[in-house]
């Protein structure tokens, strides 16, 4: 087969891989499934897919179409060839703002089809949790639907026409046919006019017709996707006589890839939602009063109506985080509905509130009803969404897993129902946490197991049938929008009884005789405790590592932390760092959960001495810049540059270390030393003779240019200068880390520093410590890493305090005390009493600014223009406003912070010749663009040494670190 594949990559224009490393971070997505593809397909073009389908057909092999991979209920997972459509086929073709319509391939994501409908005033409806990298095929094939279904309805609903490759490789378009048109399909040889034809004969008798009545979900649960919706089929001509025209598009919606292959995409849009805006936080005693309050809620014109209970609310409680987004709890709620109104005018909104509210009261089921505007609401659902990550952000085996959170029943029975859902949980020890699209009827509800022992993977099919038994009896819908994949595909025939699932099994042999698209979905789906992700019972892997994940239960459960949500996958125009590598690329091995499921793969099955001792999981991380953005953005707070580390470190254990990353890791010594005679080495440095040889040596592109050594080292300027320097009744005396980048490169910013704090009257003190050890950690030298955080540990441990705290210039060096100290550091509770003490120049002069140490008169009046990128670590161990905080003090300085990503150099990565081109890019992704964009007077900031000289090469203008623009400023 191997070699069979190979003819097929031949013959394509994409590419197709049947190596280990993509068949393993293939072989998952966000449900609790693996299975092992054959290979990974991604077609170009049209013709790309016919040729696949082609092979697919002859060679007897399934085809898994995926987009983000995001899928829930194992859409995404099989043993045949996976097809992704995620990195090519992603053109939005067409917008016609008149019709209100977009045509779209399938790998657009929702999120940035929206950015581009903006102008026209429109949008595209459905609006899932993954909507800044779920794609258009996806929500197709799922039929998803999102907080705002009440208001804009499904996927399904906005599905105009589907342009497909059937099954036999023929093209076939389909769409709103008149009774006309209709009739005129039945007839002919090509496979569309079978469809057709079959489908009409199949679903004509009346007796069917009732048999799908009596048995499907009610009609009025407008989130059904349970089986293929042949319900809706029904309704239309020419089967109901007066009603819609018939649609196949309805039936493709929600079918999961197993009917056909979907290419092009027409969508209706909406014209954007009225700016004035309300939410009504109603608060609840009990789960029971919160349901029934729905009822009267929907009577209002709601764009939501979402539910959060307490155990959600109670996650948020003591984080500081999250903290001021408690502004609108009263009380102890149980439970809290989330109504918003919008409305074109405020005096109409107003009325609406009014009406709202009142119908509460009179219900008397709520005892609080603030009413949130403007940005409260943005807070008010960051809570709740902040609240259902920290719950599913478990440590250790037992994990918050799909099965039952997709049920959805008829608003007149969710009280009733939850009741008994309720007690269900109970019985199986289960706490129930209650997240509900409340407005739709929907219950998300996940119980807490361990797959990995069999006792708990019993649980699993139990709980589900249980609960499969219950929604029967409701008359509702097992699957709403998360699909059944093979999850649930095996309680389809329970939920719509036999002789519905055989017409099922028809459909699905009509469209695919040979069984060639996405197999074992929906119909004929295997066992739901079959290819479990983990092998109950399992012996558990011991894995041996030099740095601390005991918050993790060790590497492997931090790997495992990853459910495969995606969310680095998301666009540039996102916002956010995460996945500089895979945005440059659009590859999914680029990406953090590849990464992650790579080192898991590689961990749990490897019989070698060494687990780390694969060229494949070398590749994985070659990327990967370290940028922490996953520390911070990933709702697993997956830390995947502590597992870079880790790994270099211990694949160099086997394979040794190269003659580049000993000099890079050790630049400080190597600095140290030709800072001695700074003149002759910048001189070696700038001259293009000496630099090419340097760089052809070192392995470094020839663009980049090298950084010069400063004329005095920082720390011979305080020795040359201390007793100046000395202030009289100082506010505080800080401890300055001199690290190794400011000492020999950018010794002025360190004298900006000590200058700019002794004439704000702040006592300096300098003493000798040893460099961060940023280098060796980038560079997986783990054991002289250790031996620095150690050292550091101990000399600053009985110094450090809050009234004399540890401050640093550079980013990546002061943070290491915050970061990896703790997982290097023997010392732990030191290093963690330590970190609590360190922070950047910039944190400490936003708290003495707040506390009125710093008096707005030490600055100058001038005006002046400051954009701001703050460095990758910043933003995921601190953030970027205390840069902004501290640069606007100055009251009439004008400052913005750059909306931008990683800046793509990244320490040595953007220096090394292979990795330029996608350094370059990153850095092009958004920062670029926007330094190019400001006049030549506003001052560009970057508090990181790389992220200054990444700057330069790339725009030629020259950056400063903020600690210099406001000694600068200083009046």
């Amino acid at each position: 087969m191997k070699a069979t594949l190979e003819e097929l990559g031949l013959s394509i224009e994409g590419e197709l891989l049947q190596d280990k490393l993509h068949r393993s971070i293939y072989a998952t997505d966000a449900s609790v499934y693996r299975e092992l593809p054959l290979g990974v397909c991604y077609p170009r073009s049209e013709a790309d897919i016919k040729t696949i389908i082609n092979f697919a057909r002859n060679n007897n092999i399934g085809l898994i179409p995926r987009t983000a991979g995001t899928s829930l209920a194992g859409q995404c997972v099989g043993s045949g060839l996976v097809v992704d459509v995620s990195k090519y086929l992603t053109k939005i073709i067409a917008i016609d703002a008149e019709k209100r319509t977009a045509i779209v391939q399938p790998g657009v994501i929702r999120d940035d089809l929206n950015r581009q409908l903006l102008k026209y005033g429109l949008f595209f409806g459905p609006n899932t949790s993954t909507s800044n990298r779920c794609m258009i095929g996806g929500m197709v094939g799922n039929n998803s639907s999102g907080t705002t279904s009440i208001r804009y309805g499904t996927t399904r609903d906005k599905v105009l026409s589907l342009k497909t490759i059937l099954s036999d490789s023929s093209t076939a378009e389909f769409s709103n046919l008149s009774a006309e048109n209709f009739r005129q399909k039945l007839n002919g040889d090509l496979l569309e006019n079978k469809i057709y034809s079959s489908i009409y004969h199949l679903l004509s008798p009346e007796t069917v017709q009732e048999e799908i009545k009596r048995e499907f979900p009610q009609e009025a649960i407008h989130r059904r996707n349970t089986g293929y919706a042949i319900d809706e089929l029904i309704r239309t001509e020419p089967f109901s006589s007066g009603k819609e025209n018939f649609d196949l598009c309805k039936l493709l919606s929600g079918s999961e890839g197993t009917l056909a292959f979907t290419t092009e995409i027409t969508l209706q849009l909406d014209v954007l939602p009225p700016t004035h805006a309300a939410m009504v936080a109603a608060h609840f005693t009990s789960i029971e009063n919160c349901m029934l309050a729905v009822v009267p809620s929907m009577k209002s014109p709601l764009f939501t109506c979402e539910m959060m209970d307490k155990v959600i609310l109670d996650c948020t409680n003591e984080n500081l985080k999250y903290k001021e987004n408690r502004f609108f709890i009263e009380g102890d709620p149980k439970a809290i509905l989330m109504l918003e109104l919008r409305a074109e005018t405020e005096e109409d909104l107003q009325n609406k509130i009014k009406i709202l509210l009142n119908r509460l009261r009179e219900s008397n089921l709520t005892y609080a009803l603030p009413v949130l505007t403007g940005d409260q609401i943005e807070l008010a659902l960051e809570l709740r969404k902040a609240g259902l990550g920290l719950l599913g952000n478990m440590v250790g085996d037992r994990k918050a897993v799909a099965c039952i959170e997709d049920t959805a029943v008829a608003i007149p029975d969710l009280a009733n129902y939850i009741l008994e859902f309720t007690q269900i949980m109970k019985n199986y020890g289960q706490e129930a946490v209650y997240y509900a699209h409340a407005g739709a009827g929907e219950l998300h509800l996940r119980p807490i197991l361990n797959l990995k022992i069999e006792q708990d993977v019993v649980l699993f099919r139990k709980i589900t049938k249980d609960v499969a038994t219950l929604v029967k009896k409701y008359k509702g819908s097992m699957s709403g929008e998360h699909g059944d994949g093979r999850l649930r595909a095996e309680f389809i025939e329970m939920m719509v009884g036999s002789k519905n699932y055989q017409l099922l099994i028809e459909i699905k042999h009509i469209f695919d005789p040979e069984n060639i698209f996405n197999p074992g979905k929906i119909v004929d789906a295997p066992a739901m405790d079959t290819s479990l992700r983990y092998v109950p019972n399992r012996i558990e892997p011991n894995v041996s590592t030099i740095m601390n994940f005991e918050d993790s239960e060790g590497i492997l459960r931090l790997a495992e932390k990853c459910n495969g949500s995606g969310d680095c996958r998301k666009s540039v125009e996102a916002g956010g760092t995460m996945c500089p590598s895979y945005r440059a690329t659009k590859d999914e091995k680029d990406t953090t959960r590849a990464r992650a499921n790579a080192l898991r793969e590689f961990l749990t099955n490897s019989d070698k001495p060494n687990k780390f001792d694969y060229k494949e999981l070398k590749e994985v991380f070659d990327l990967c810049i370290s940028c922490k953005g996953c520390k911070s953005e990933c709702p697993s707070n997956l830390d995947v540059a502590a597992l870079k580390a880790e790994f270099q470190f211990q694949y160099q254990k086997a394979n040794g270390r190269s003659f580049r990353s000993k000099a890079f890791a050790n630049n400080a010594s190597m600095n140290q030393l030709a800072s001695k005679v700074p003149k002759i080495s910048n001189f070696l440095f700038t001259n293009n003779i000496t630099s090419g040889i340097a760089k052809k040596v070192m392995g470094v592109a020839k663009q980049r240019t090298l950084p010069k050594l400063s004329k005095q080292t920082l720390t011979n300027y305080y020795k040359e200068n201390k007793d100046r320097l000395i202030v009289t009744n100082p506010i505080k005396t800080v401890y300055l880390f001199t690290d190794e980048f400011t000492n020999y490169l950018d010794a002025t910013i360190g004298i900006d520093a000590i200058e700019l704090l002794f004439k704000l009257k702040y006592q300096v003190k300098i003493i000798a410590h040893s460099e961060s050890g940023r280098s060796h950690i980038s560079k997986g030298f783990l054991e002289e890493a250790k031996e620095l955080a150690n050292k550091n540990i101990t000399i600053f441990k009985d110094l450090i305090s809050v009234d004399t705290p540890l401050i640093g210039i550079e980013p990546s060096a002061i943070l290491t005390f915050r970061d990896e100290y703790l997982r290097l550091g023997d010392d732990k509770a030191s290093a963690i009493q330590l970190s609590k003490n360190c922070f950047l120049i910039e944190e400490f002069l936003k708290k003495e600014m707040a506390l009125g140490n710093i008096d707005v008169s030490a600055f100058t009046s001038e005006s002046k223009k400051v954009k701001i990128h703050a460095h990758c670590h910043q933003k995921a161990l601190s953030n970027s406003a205390v840069t902004f905080d501290v640069l606007n003090f100055p009251k009439n300085y004008m400052v913005t912070i750059i909306s931008s990503g990683c800046c793509g150099m990244a320490g040595s990565f953007g220096y090394e010749q292979e990795h330029y081109e996608i350094s370059m890019n990153i850095g092009n992704q958004s920062l670029f663009p926007a330094v190019r964009k400001s006049d030549l007077d506003t001052i560009i900031a970057a508090n990181g040494t790389s992220c200054r000289h990444q700057i330069f090469d790339g725009t030629k203008r020259i950056a400063k670190h903020p600690i210099t623009i406001l000694r600068e400023s200083l009046a």
